[in-house]
């Protein structure tokens, strides 16, 4: 079956929008092909920093025709509805009328032939290229198309012949051209395999993770021969990846005077501003040697690309080197005045102020923290901000915590400090490592706790997809704080001290708390931790303390994966369904002791008694946070409770004994949500 080949041929896509792009085509060409009822076998998408291409596979001649039935209006409407659908259908249809159910209406059998897909093409290629969503797009000329950078030409083939098809101007054709330096030359292909043939012979690979294979694997082996080892960094392979279309790997020198800097700075000059790969010692300490990817081969070799990547590295570690001297000629304590010149946020004061915040609340937070020492806490505080006033934070904002902790050490500040600084801006994501310091735990709470509370102050919450404060981030790094490592910390009251530092504003203890409810539930479901389950805790109330509420959750999902749980929870719901319905049809609440008086079968009598005696076992387990032992205590109910619904009517004609047993329901109902809410449970 035929196949269509797209290639678009621009100036340079950045990197960090290429994958989006070619999926963003795949997926726009694909839709407009099923929405012309063009199916295909396959479709896949290739792009380099010139090119964005896209092949798909198994396409038919043509559209199928169509054969069917249209019902009309009724035969006597108006006759400018029959008119109106008369429009609607291809010329010449035929239109009958029939008798229905509901009356005479018109009836249309619509003949078409499928339009040829060479025909149809065209138009759905363009609408795709019109609608594609860049980040950023650019017009250039004179013409009014809009692409991330200027195109260069179009190449459109189907089943081995060109496209009739213009965008911005340019006609497509069956040409395109190679590399940049290498193979300029134009290229006449005539379907995917010819492509992929000649773009390789053209020193062009088209399959980004092909280049990043090539990347990865001479690197590792020139990092071999040299005696050193590649620092494993995923995602600058994949931008860099995204810079060259064919992969040249070199190896150059970092001047000795340089490697007394700390290594985190050598790594980020080399990485942000160059793309260059890092190396290590057989001990895993950063070696003098970088890996840099060319763009093209050279008749020397790489000779001449390392020297000058060599020189613009000089030139940017002498910098670093100079922030870095520069800044050890006076203390970090020093540069914690210069905060007050600092703007946190314009309706929250200054950095200075929330330093003074996040000391006292740091030191507040050592009761929960076992081992904390008070006065290291404080010390941290009053310092982790204060390498944002450096030069070489200046230059490196990503350096911010980590050179606070190196102008630390070199004053003598103990390496409790020196961390708990470095560390408290973690963890930044689910992935990353989380403090188990004390002092540094403490510093790393207060900071994400004071920026919770003080922007759910001024009502700046996170709306859809819009989180400009990074509050979702800073919410999951307080709950993996917590949670890993156990600390038995009420949230409410944290929150609470937090608003009072600030001393303004009405509490946003229970909305901030549901917000960390939204949040935990995002970060447990990634662990396979059904979402249901923490609603059926949360929903209890006044649950706050994180460590206890997830060993509530734990014992409560084993428990409903037992035959126990789940029988009780059937149990449970047929009981809240009559409960809900008698209830609402009696004006009545039910929520009352049950007479024994009352209890007229052997069924209800063993589940009463077994009821009284779950109850206060129930209530102490749940008060000794032995939730496994409260969760086996309601499995001792399962055989009762299933005897009951076997055998007694709950409906009988006993107004008093209907009544009794419907408080039995109750009785039901209310033990189990001495546990959690089971109303909340699905499925």
């Amino acid at each position: 079956m035929p196949e269509l080949l797209l290639e678009l041929l621009s100036e340079e896509i950045p990197a960090r929008m290429q994958a989006r792009a070619a999926n963003d085509l795949k997926r726009l060409i694909g839709d407009g092909l099923k929405a012309a009822g063009l199916s295909f076998t396959g479709a896949q998408t290739y792009v380099t920093p010139r090119r964005l291409t896209l092949v798909i596979d198994g396409l038919p001649v043509k559209q199928p025709d169509i054969s069917e039935e249209r019902r009309g209006p009724r035969a006597d409407a108006p006759e400018q509805a029959k008119q109106g659908f008369m429009k609607s259908l291809p010329k010449d249809t035929k239109i009958t009328e029939r008798e229905t159910e509901k009356g005479t209406f018109l009836f249309a059998q619509v003949e078409q032939a499928g339009g040829k897909t060479r025909l149809i093409l065209p138009g759905i290629i363009l609408t795709a290229l019109q609608s594609l969503p860049w980040p950023k797009s650019m017009r250039w000329g004179r013409g009014k198309a809009r692409w991330v950078r200027p195109l260069h030409s179009i190449l459109a083939v189907y089943d081995q012949e060109g496209l009739e098809l213009e965008f911005a101007g340019i006609e497509a054709g069956v040409t395109t051209r190679g590399h940049r330096f290498m193979a300029p030359g134009s290229i006449s292909v005539s379907d995917f395999a010819d492509y992929e043939k000649a773009m390789t012979a053209a020193k062009v690979v088209i399959d980004p993770e092909a280049r990043k294979q090539t990347i990865a694997a001479d690197a590792a082996r020139m990092c071999k021969g040299a005696g050193v080892v590649l620092k494993d960094d995923p995602a600058l392979l994949d931008e860099v990846a995204g810079l060259v279309e064919w992969p040249v790997v070199l190896m150059g020198d970092i001047d000795a005077e340089f490697m007394d800097v700390p290594p985190e700075v050598l790594i980020t000059s080399m990485r942000k501003h160059q793309k260059y790969f890092a190396t290590e010692d057989a001990k895993g300490n950063l070696a003098p040697r970088f890996v840099v990817v060319a763009n093209r081969e050279t008749t020397d070799g790489g000779r001449q690309v390392i020297a000058g990547n060599e020189r613009v590295l000089r030139a940017r570690l002498a910098d670093a080197k100079f922030f870095w001297d520069q800044d050890r000629k006076t203390t970090l304590a020093s540069k914690a005045p210069q905060l007050k010149e600092r703007v946190f946020h314009a309706k929250l004061g200054t950095l200075d102020e929330k330093v003074d915040r996040m000391q006292a609340l740091a030191a507040a937070l050592c009761q929960y923290v076992p081992k904390a020492d008070r006065d290291k806490v404080r010390s941290a505080a009053r310092l982790a901000k204060a390498d944002l006033s450096t030069g070489l934070v200046g230059e490196f904002p990503d350096l911010q915590g980590v050179m606070g902790a190196y102008y630390a050490r070199h004053d003598g500040e103990s390496e409790a400090v020196a961390a708990a600084i470095a560390e408290h801006y973690s963890p930044l994501g689910p992935s990353d490592d989380c403090p188990s310091k004390p002092e540094s735990v403490c510093v790393a709470l207060a900071d994400k706790i004071d920026s919770l509370v003080g922007f759910w102050l001024i009502d700046e919450k996170p709306t859809g997809s819009k989180d400009p404060y990074a509050l979702r981030r800073a919410a999951l790094g307080v709950i993996r704080l917590i949670i890993e490592n156990k600390l038995r910390l009420p949230l409410l009251d944290a929150f609470n001290q937090s608003r009072e530092l600030y001393g303004k504003g009405d509490a946003v203890g229970p909305d901030l708390l549901a917000f960390f409810a939204d949040r935990l539930k995002v970060h447990l479901r990634e662990q396979g931790v059904k979402h249901d389950h923490i609603d059926a805790v949360f929903a209890l109330g006044g649950e706050d303390d994180l460590v206890r509420l997830l060993a509530r959750v734990s014992a409560l999902s084993e428990f409903l994966d037992s035959d126990d749980g789940g029988n009780l929870l059937t149990a449970y719901r047929r009981a809240a369904n009559i409960l809900k319905i008698e209830e609402k049809k009696d004006a009545t609440s039910y929520a009352a002791q049950p007479s024994d008086t009352l209890l007229k079968d052997d069924e209800e009598r063993a589940l009463y008694s077994a009821l009284e005696d779950a109850a206060p076992a129930i209530a102490e387990k749940v008060a000794a946070e032995d939730f496994t032992g409260a969760m086996a205590a309601l499995a001792g109910l399962r055989a009762p409770v299933d005897a009951f619904f076997d055998k007694v009517t709950v409906n009988t004609d006993d107004a008093k004994v209907r009544e009794n047993r419907l408080k039995l329901l109750s009785m039901i109902r209310t033990a189990l949500e001495g546990v959690a809410d089971f109303s909340k449970i699905e499925g």
